[in-house]
């Protein structure tokens, strides 16, 4: 589910979004105007392999797996509602996410679109798995981990929210319709849901926007040699504003949509076929 999610929709839309975060002064017209530029269609797909397979090769499962056994407790041991087992759920899976896979992915896709791709006088451009054993060998685990804990931020509570609105827009959608708590929606219902929770939960851009200030490979000389949150945060605030905290929010709400679909929307689809 998540490796279709990323080679349709997703990678594109995570392309202008991170392009944006990084580069607040551009419009979303610039951005599409910029990654065309830089190498037509293949540009909106950079970063696509291997590291965004990789990381929806696993996170899927691992939110899936954490988000479902937590919710499945919340419900039977603690008798949580369905909105509160689902921002449960989705505190457990964005924390699974973040430490065991999405630190090094989410560094380098943010390299790969943030990195100059043009060599001086000529001069190769290193490829992405030489970029990567190239961190890895002068910064280390840290290095291609830069910026994890914004990432468990953003993962966090972009879940817990995802999951939990969608929860809430089912439990709304069964009560306009006359449903019982109990009684299934339709396929179109749990889309609307997750569509609504998708896009509700964009309200953590914040994080987002650190997350790629401080993995991104763009020249710019006012930035923190090294980087913290707080110093990020800094600086992000003296250089755009709070606006720049925001930057990239509206492709975001397209990821985050597409995304939810398809992990909560067609994901819950496939666990009622395999019971």
């Amino acid at each position: 589910m998540n490796i279709f999610q990323v080679s349709s929709l997703g990678q594109p839309m995570e392309v202008l979004k991170t392009h944006l975060a990084a580069n607040r002064k551009d419009t979303l017209l610039d951005a599409v105007k910029k990654t065309w530029a830089r190498g037509r269609v293949g540009a909106f797909y950079q970063g696509l392999i291997p590291w965004a397979w990789l990381e929806a090769s696993t996170k899927g499962a691992i939110l899936i797996l954490a988000s479902t056994e937590v919710e499945h407790h919340a419900r039977t041991k603690l008798n949580a509602s369905p909105t509160a087992c689902g921002v449960l759920g989705g505190i457990a899976g964005g924390v699974a996410q973040s430490y065991l896979t999405m630190g090094m992915t989410t560094c380098m896709k943010t390299v790969e679109v943030t990195r100059t791709k043009l060599g001086a006088d000529g001069a190769k451009v290193p490829g992405t798995m030489e970029t990567f054993f190239q961190l890895l060998r002068e910064k280390g685990i840290r290095g291609v981990n830069k910026g994890v804990n914004a990432v468990a931020l953003r993962q966090v509570t972009g879940w817990s929210s995802r999951i939990g609105i969608s929860r809430f827009a089912e439990e709304t959608i069964r009560s306009v319709n006359g449903k019982s708590k109990d009684e299934k929606l339709k396929f179109g219902e749990k889309i609307l849901a997750s569509t609504i929770g998708g896009a509700l939960s964009c309200w953590n851009q914040p994080f987002e926007v650190l997350r790629v200030e401080m993995q991104s490979m763009k020249n710019d000389p006012t930035r923190p040699a090294s980087p913290t949150m707080v110093s990020t945060f800094k600086h992000i605030l003296t250089t755009s504003g709070v606006k720049g905290l925001f930057r990239g929010v509206i492709p975001r709400i397209g990821v985050a949509a597409w995304a939810t679909i398809c992990m909560v929307g067609f994901g819950d689809t496939v666990k009622e076929m395999v019971k």
